[in-house]
């Protein structure tokens, strides 16, 4: 294997996580959507901050008003009042109505490009054999992008209005104190604009405090987001394969390990429960604090008689809104731990989408070429495993159009790895693969339908295909049963028992008559009449297809006049390809010192692989 260390998604700083999301969406075809709604909120929010300058100078004849009994000016203010409130109201609900817009529009463009970059040919194979970081794909691109979407809007709009806001209240802040002196004793102590330092300097305390109490909120949110999805996953496998646990009575086995994922789960919302009450404990104080610090701050200038009563009550509001502006990171420090973890989780997924195509790259693989003949040839091929390396026992192999070849092998020798290599899927290994420019059918032991009906699954694309012909092919494969649900919509992989899904795939090789299968053991569970009945079809509608079926060969009936066997590799070392892994959800192995027979251990420039 090459010896270059392979990338590590969970060293990636917050800038390459915003740099990978922000690159999804400059190509997503929501973008200019999402620049639209981002340009009209900045205008909503632009305006509502002049309405609150607005609201904020309407205190001072207000108060004024209430001071000197002012009925005529207190019912004058009043109007005033209902037509600044009527028109903040109207902005407050266009800026939830696009808030919703803009999150939706976000998490469409976010969730379609990872969907997108998964499902890029064979991306989805490696990542799902790459360690933790491949687990659950569907919660990263589902729940977490979702929640991404969320709290980057409410984050990102309440910022952009708290700086707005500050930017517009510290000019009245100063202005209100701009001349004043502090005497004390026999001296004067002149600050210019003393309130807006006041304000840095309390918002400033209580964001550092903050932070340093929050901080550790960060990790322990992704935990929780991690703990969360093997509680999903547990629950989905046992439900996929509640049959064989009943008939295993395996209850009891299965409710220890979910008990056991929900308890590591229940232990994460406790440590980040314990975080959030030490952080609250910050935030309340200081809360409270803030009920009587503004008047504390602007009551020397108006014990000086250098404003009235309404003066210091619009002092006081915008001392408010300054602090308020300022304590955006206090107040949404438990909300930015869990973005941080979100982006964390959805970036470094995007990142190590695009990192298996490099490992795939970069590491040894297996050289794959188009034959010019139309054969199907393997050269000095070696396929790659942790538990040792597979090879034919023929170096060179070349299989001919219309060719029926069986290869067979131990138990323990590697032939489904060898089917993946040959459909492109294991590029780990070396050695040389040459396929032909033809059409190619893979057949896996669990055949794939995607939902739909059965004509769906059997036609698959093509066209020309009558009722009758179906009918007649699924009669053939022992499913006549079948012929008066083609219009059916079913979930066919969970209705059908194994054998008939088998069958199935079986027929629909019938029907799209391809110039080579390639089979993985689907053959092995077949009964004797079975695999006869299966031959014969494939003698009918495929009489000048190759087929290579890899698997034991218990059914051969003369089908395969040609044999090949896998064997395991006693002279060449097991391949170690890398996998991506993500230190918040997997922790990295630990390294070994080299030994007398050259082992690798702890040293300055040890290499840390994991291996599939």
């Amino acid at each position: 294997m090459s010896d270059t260390g392979a990338p590590q998604v969970e060293t990636s700083s917050l800038r390459d996580q915003l740099m990978t999301v922000r690159q999804g969406l400059v190509g997503s075809p929501s973008r200019k959507a999402l620049l639209g709604f981002s340009w009209v909120l900045l205008a909503v929010i632009v305006a509502t901050a002049y309405g609150q300058i607005l609201l904020n100078r309407w205190n001072q004849p207000f108060y004024d008003s209430l001071q000197r009994r002012d009925l005529a000016v207190f019912l004058d203010q009043l109007v005033v009042f209902a037509m600044i409130a009527g028109g903040l109201l109207v902005l407050n609900i266009g800026q939830q109505w696009l808030n919703q817009r803009f999150r939706l529009k976000l998490r469409e463009a976010l969730t379609i490009d990872l969907i997108e970059e998964w499902l890029k040919p064979n991306r989805g194979f490696r990542l799902a054999n790459a360690g933790a970081i491949g687990v659950n794909p569907d919660q990263r691109m589902q729940q977490d992008a979702g929640h991404l979407s969320d709290l980057s809007t409410d984050l990102g709009v309440g910022l952009v209005q708290s700086f707005i806001l500050l930017v517009s209240f510290v000019g009245v802040l100063w202005a209100l104190s701009a001349g004043f002196v502090f005497h004390i004793g026999s001296h004067a102590i002149a600050i210019p604009g003393y309130m807006v330092w006041a304000a840095f300097l309390y918002a400033g305390i209580a964001s550092w405090l903050s932070w340093l109490v929050g901080r550790p909120l960060i990790g322990l949110n992704s935990d929780r987001y991690a703990r969360e999805a093997d509680l999903r996953f547990s629950m989905v496998r046992v439900n996929e394969n509640i049959d064989a646990i009943a008939l295993s009575h395996g209850e009891a086995s299965e409710k220890r390990r979910l008990t056991a994922d929900l308890s590591a789960l229940i232990g994460s919302i406790l440590r980040i429960f314990r975080a959030q009450i030490n952080l609250g404990w910050v935030t309340d104080t200081y809360g409270w604090i803030t009920v009587v610090a503004p008047i504390l701050v602007a009551a020397p200038v108006y014990f000086a008689g250098d404003i009235t009563f309404g003066g210091l009550m619009m002092a006081v509001g915008a001392f408010n809104q300054v602090h308020s502006s300022l304590r955006w990171f206090i107040n949404n420090i438990g909300a930015i731990a869990d973005w941080r973890a979100t982006l964390m989780r959805v970036a470094d997924f995007r990142m190590a989408l695009q990192e298996t195509d490099k490992l795939h790259d970069t590491e040894q693989h297996i050289e794959v070429f188009q034959t010019k003949n139309g054969t199907m040839v393997f050269d000095d091929l070696i396929v790659g495993a942790t538990t040792g390396c597979s090879r034919l026992v023929e170096k060179t192999v070349t299989i001919k159009p219309g060719e029926h070849v069986l290869i067979t092998g131990d138990p323990s020798a590697g032939k489904t790895l060898f089917f993946r290599a040959v459909a492109g899927l294991w590029p780990w290994g070396s050695g040389r693969i040459g396929m032909p420019a033809a059409e190619l059918a893979f057949v896996p032991r669990t055949p794939y339908f995607a939902p739909g009906t059965l004509r769906e699954v059997l036609i698959d694309g093509m066209t020309g295909i009558d009722d009758a012909k179906l009918a007649a092919v699924l009669t053939e494969a022992g499913l006549n049963r079948l012929a008066a649900s083609l219009d059916r919509n079913a979930r066919w992989d969970r209705e059908l028992s194994e054998e008939e899904q088998r069958l199935v795939a079986f027929a629909r090789l019938a029907l799209q008559k391809p110039d080579w299968v390639i089979i993985d053991e689907a053959m092995d569970t077949f009964s004797a009449t079975t695999a006869k009945r299966i031959f014969a079809m494939l003698d009918k509608h495929l009489p000048e297809a190759a087929v290579v079926n890899i698997g034991r060969g218990q059914h051969n009936y003369n089908f395969f006049p040609r044999a090949l066997d896998i064997i395991k590799c006693s002279d060449v070392p097991a391949l170690k390809p890398p996998r991506v892994w993500a230190g918040a959800l997997e922790p990295p192995p630990v390294p070994r010192k080299r030994n007398g027979n050259g082992t690798k251990r702890n040293g300055a420039n040890t290499k840390v692989e994991q291996v599939l």
